[in-house]
């Protein structure tokens, strides 16, 4: 569908104001999605790749094109994979959300590894016009709200270039290949998540790129980064938290190996301690993975 809307974007005490503009054509979407709060930043979706615009660090990051949904989270279709991880609730009919009849739908997650996720649906278009992130016990730590919303038959094509003038900005590709060693891979995950993109990361400002290993259940995403560790030695784990994200960096054979996702905490922790260096690759393994953390 072709829409142009704005939605804030609440974790906690923060919130942001974004602009979101979806057009489709010949069956490809494209989309523009702009902070509206001074950033200036931009996101643009094209035929092939997704390019972020980071004025504030004079950047331009290049990402490979994924799949075919929004860059507003999408939900698969029910099915045996989700039903082993999600239950599946909808709301009676009667609630109403920007004047339009909407259905509220409950996914319900059936362990501690994963968050919960009510979303208000439009009764006429499917579209979602808010969804919020829940914990353990339901409570929301993250809301993404419309607060207007076009459906247009059709939307330029100039609506989804990029008003960011990036004459001067370093830009910064990531590399389809895998890396040549072998790279890395976990020993074991949380039930449901399977990983489904490994690729070399580059980071500006850093001459060595990462290894970037994306996980997911089919809802939720944790990508982790594999970076070489700095001369000063093993550093100890840290945790972080912001919204419904939570970050988990730990030590693994002289490397730094960070986790993050919209998962629980426990879920990144887990994950990142459980990736090592494939047999064969140059990264030493003269300790057990246990060992080095």
């Amino acid at each position: 569908r072709n829409y142009d809307g704005l939605f804030t974007h609440s974790t906690g005490r923060q919130a942001e104001t974004m602009r979101i503009v979806h057009r489709v054509d010949d069956g490809k979407s494209f989309e523009r999605l702009v902070s509206l709060d001074g950033s200036g930043r931009e996101i643009v979706r094209t035929r092939e790749e997704v390019h972020a615009y980071l004025p504030d660090r004079r950047v331009v990051i290049v990402e490979p094109r994924g799949d075919d949904g929004s860059l507003l989270k999408s939900l698969p279709p029910p099915g045996p994979a989700l039903d082993r991880n999600y239950q599946l609730a909808v709301g009676p009919k009667g609630s109403r959300l920007l004047g339009r009849e909407v259905r509220v739908i409950d996914v319900r997650p059936k362990d501690i590894y994963r968050y919960g996720y009510r979303l208000w649906l439009d009764e006429e278009t499917a579209m979602p016009l808010q969804s919020v992130v829940t914990n353990g016990v339901g409570n929301p730590i993250e809301v993404i709200r419309f607060t207007q919303l076009q459906m247009k038959d059709s939307i330029p094509a100039h609506d989804i270039e990029p008003t960011v003038d990036a004459t001067g900005f370093q830009w910064v590709r990531t590399d389809r290949q895998l890396p040549k060693n072998g790279g890395w891979r976990p020993l074991r995950l949380p039930p449901g998540f399977r990983l489904v993109t490994s690729r070399l990361q580059p980071i500006p400002g850093s001459p060595m790129p990462a290894q970037h290993l994306i996980f997911s259940d089919g809802i939720a995403a944790i990508s982790v980064f594999i970076e070489p560790g700095t001369q000063t030695g093993p550093r100890p784990p840290e945790t972080s938290t912001m919204g419904s994200a939570n970050a988990y960096s730990t030590s693994v054979h002289g490397h730094v190996v960070t986790a993050i996702g919209e998962v629980p905490a426990a879920t990144v922790r887990e994950i990142a301690n459980s990736v090592v260096p494939v047999q064969g690759s140059d990264v030493p393994a003269d300790s057990p993975a246990g060992s080095a953390r």
